[in-house]
């Protein structure tokens, strides 16, 4: 076929060049020649998460790790409240960076992101920080030079990143934390219907929420609790996941498990469960294309609240902006999600 035009060619010839083409995506053969697919990763992630208790982290981290606009460059296992009825353990941090590794098997990745267990408890005093292999891997990552851009993207406590940012501080100004917990602000969005006072990511580490928000410089992009309630996947949705197989039928299946455990003290899930942490995936991996934002969801601008020591917050005019969503595109989010687990 060399020197023919793709016009003079033998119809068998054509067809085996598009059997070729097809068979091997990763690889534009035509024309110029065999080349690299081009690179769609536009930020680095990572990923911070209790994958132990509910499994809407398991299910945010496996969006995350079949979007191609993301590069998961670490996934922290982290730790819940103390005496956590969801993961009854002295180890939850360690569990949880267990249950990533095994979310990585089904999907086919072992060995290919890194999994690092966080703290195993919350921070013992607000201006102490341990160093770990956590904080070591965050600092690091940020510390790298990378033209792309970093998210923190978290979806429980604080602690790591917090010890991160003591030890630290330069990290602040080399990324963005995506933080999915604290509670309702007043005026803003719908209020939560007999809501504890203290939000429950953020009370995991009152004193790691106090670092972040009361003294770093970190960029924050916030979804407090209203917003993150209203990511609700239906169950008849999650029987058709169930029923493609693959990551999606195991995902499914840990969310029939909690099921099953609230029904044992009487309590019905009913017809929605909600994908609270979902929007990490939304605000980084499903931006827009032009102007790369997150385009469909809305959100307002606050100064940072001020985190009092019970683990509600106050209002601080002179805290730094952050972003705070109102609404989160779940159209996109969860269309996107089933669209990918069932390829």
């Amino acid at each position: 076929m060399i020197g023919m035009g793709y016009g003079e060619m033998a119809v068998a010839d054509r067809r085996a060049m598009l059997r070729m083409m097809t068979a091997v995506p990763a690889i534009l053969a035509w024309p110029g020649g065999l080349r690299a697919a081009p690179d769609l990763r536009r930020y680095r992630v990572i990923a911070d998460n209790d994958y132990a208790g509910d499994p809407d982290g398991l299910v945010q981290l496996a969006h995350h790790l079949k979007s191609p606009s993301i590069e998961v460059r670490m996934i922290i296992g982290s730790h819940m409240h103390a005496n956590e009825p969801w993961a009854k353990s002295d180890h939850q941090a360690t569990d949880s960076a267990n249950r990533a590794r095994e979310l990585l098997d089904v999907m086919k990745l072992a060995g290919k992101v890194p999994v690092i267990a966080g703290a195993e408890l919350a921070m013992p005093s607000a201006r102490a920080a341990a160093r770990s292999a956590a904080t070591d891997a965050i600092i690091a990552e940020a510390m790298r030079d990378d033209p792309l851009p970093l998210f923190y993207c978290a979806g429980a406590g604080l602690t790591d990143l917090a010890m991160a940012w003591l030890i630290e501080p330069r990290i602040a100004r080399r990324l963005t934390l995506v933080w999915i917990g604290g509670p309702e602000y007043p005026g803003v969005g719908i209020p939560v219907p007999k809501a504890s006072p203290g939000e429950y990511n953020l009370t995991i580490d009152i004193l790691a929420a106090q670092a972040v928000f009361n003294r770093s410089d970190i960029p924050i992009w916030q979804v407090p609790r209203n917003t993150y309630r209203r990511m609700l996947f239906s169950m008849a949705e999650l029987r058709q996941m169930k029923s493609n197989g693959g990551t999606g039928a195991w995902l499914a299946g840990k969310i029939d498990g909690v099921s099953a455990e609230a029904a044992r003290f009487g309590l019905k899930v009913g017809e929605a469960y909600a994908l609270g942490d979902s929007p990490l995936v939304t605000l980084t991996a499903l931006q827009s294309a032009f102007e790369a934002d997150p385009s469909s969801s809305d959100y307002v601008m606050m100064p940072a609240p001020t985190v009092r020591d019970d683990g509600t917050c106050e209002a601080n005019p002179q805290g730094r902006p952050i972003r705070v969503y109102t609404v989160i595109d779940t159209r996109l989010t969860f269309g996107d999600m089933l669209a990918k687990f069932a390829e």
